[in-house]
């Protein structure tokens, strides 16, 4: 009988399962959009259970389009939107509040209460005091429900990222567990130790008994009972950790970037983290065996995001897809820059505050003109980031591996290879965050030997290389720089 491994992904706008085979190809795939809610300006929340429900219907659905049962499935990955924030009922299994995502500003005043502390909090956990990691997020669930801390004290709530509540789901409620790249992105764990860390949680007063326990990313957390008792789950990862596995950036010094509703751009650092005076965050990127891989992170928090915006609040297009062919259609922004800070601005500047503003416009600037410089704003975003890389890490970075949605814009990829000045390569397989985790369970279960057999069936679809002169880029870029500036000022 053929066996698939079966990955769950879990994202911002929408959940997705897939069937791969042996090969890495995808045999079937289902998605679910998944509803943000916006209850206040900056906040964003979603309903945990409709998440949840959008696993069921994708399984099924993923299931029936092959024609096979739960018998075909040798493991099961899941991979999740990081730092995003539950909390839920440990006797009737029944969220306590909205999941926060991690896009939501609600805990920024949580936050500045911490701002003496941040020194303190970076060494340990590699990150930057800011609402869009989960410390704070739970303080703000326990702080807005009754009895909120004492509930969780008592042990009667339990936290979780993502993947922790699909993991306690599907095994009906028996396992409570994450992995060590999502554990890592909660600002409660010692990055250097790889473990909970009782001085964070006491800073944040955070109950130890609502954590779950850390886990492996290559690992047999238990057996998916609420789908069928003889398949387990064998891998878990954050997003980025499993494209950057996905990727098959195993050795240091190798990148990727994902453009989804945010852009990740994560560099493999080895087995030492490296702690950054730039703005990168320092993360784990996977665990396998006993063997820790640690990665640097920037963020990009409105990538995708800005052409959803274009279609759907200022309705400047019908589909998603019009934004490459609109582009094309003007030789370039006509002067114009766009920065697309609805939620503030990530790496290098990490500055809440920040709102959306455009810059430049004329009499003369066109939807076509508007739509071209929301694109080029996600490239010049990214290159923020990979400057900082480079800058810091002394590492010679010479090509860029891709994926994610927007890396079906031509436009986009070819203008961020010139913009970078650096080739830019797209897998095979676009799917690289679920397919990260799919080998991730593969390698603990058996189906795939070692990393050199990933390796070997990992091939690429397109290669962009730059055509712009360095001069024209950095005037570019310097016309970029400015609009920060002006933005940051606003």
């Amino acid at each position: 009988m053929k066996k698939y491994i079966l990955s769950v992904d879990q994202g911002t706008t929408s959940t997705r399962a897939i069937l791969f085979d042996h090969e890495g190809h995808i045999c079937s795939k289902a998605q679910r959009e998944v509803e943000c809610l916006f209850p206040k300006p900056g906040w964003v929340e979603a309903n945990a259970l409709a998440i949840w429900v959008s696993v069921i219907d994708v399984v099924n659905e993923v299931l029936v389009q092959e024609n096979v049962t739960m018998n075909s499935v040798d493991s099961i990955g899941i991979t999740n939107q990081r730092e995003t924030t539950i909390i839920w009922d440990k006797n009737t299994g029944l969220p306590v509040y909205n999941a926060i995502v991690w896009q939501s500003r609600q805990s920024a005043d949580i936050c500045d209460k911490y701002e003496k502390d941040k020194e303190f909090i970076h060494e340990k956990t590699g990150l930057l005091i800011n609402p869009y990691f989960s410390a704070s997020k739970i303080r703000f669930i326990l702080d807005h429900i009754p009895n909120g801390q004492e509930r969780a004290e008592k042990g009667e709530l339990l936290f979780g990222t993502v993947d922790s509540w699909i993991i306690y789901k599907m095994t009906n409620g028996l396992v409570h567990a994450t992995d060590v790249s999502n554990a890592s992105r909660t600002m409660l764990y010692n990055i250097n130790t790889n473990e909970w860390d009782d001085e964070l949680l006491k800073l944040f007063n955070v109950p130890k008994c609502m954590l779950p326990e850390v886990l492996p990313s290559s690992y047999c957390y238990g057996t998916a009972s609420f789908f069928s008792s003889q398949v387990s789950i064998c891998g878990v990862a954050g997003d980025q950790q499993a494209a950057l596995f996905g990727q098959t950036c195993f050795e240091v010094g190798e990148s990727k970037n994902t453009y989804g509703t945010g852009c990740f751009m994560l560099l493999n650092t080895g087995d030492k983290p490296v702690l950054s005076k730039k703005g990168l965050l320092t993360t784990v990127a996977w665990k396998i065996n006993d063997k820790v891989t640690y990665a640097l992170e920037g963020s990009v928090f409105v990538g995708g995001a800005v052409v959803q915006w274009l279609r759907d609040q200022m309705r400047m297009l019908h589909e998603a897809s019009e934004s490459e062919k609109m582009a094309l259609e003007v030789k370039d922004t006509n002067g114009m820059y766009f920065v697309p800070a609805f939620v503030g601005l990530g790496t290098p500047y990490w500055d809440d505050d920040a709102r959306g503003s455009a810059f430049g416009m004329t009499r003369g600037t066109t939807r076509n003109h508007f739509v071209r410089a929301c694109l080029e704003a996600i490239a010049y975003q990214c290159k923020d980031v990979f400057e900082v890389m480079k800058d810091e890490t002394k590492v010679v970075l010479k090509n860029l591996k891709v994926d994610g949605g927007a890396t079906h814009n031509k436009f986009l990829m070819q203008f961020q290879s010139d913009i970078l000045h650096t080739e830019i390569k797209l897998p095979q397989c676009l799917e690289t965050t679920a397919l990260g985790v799919a080998y991730l369970a593969g390698l603990a279960s058996g189906y795939y030997k070692d990393l050199e057999e990933i390796k070997s069936i990992h091939c690429y679809q397109a290669i962009y290389k730059p055509e712009m002169n360095e001069k024209e880029v950095e005037e570019k870029y310097a016309g970029w720089k400015k609009a920060i500036e002006a933005t940051r000022q606003f």
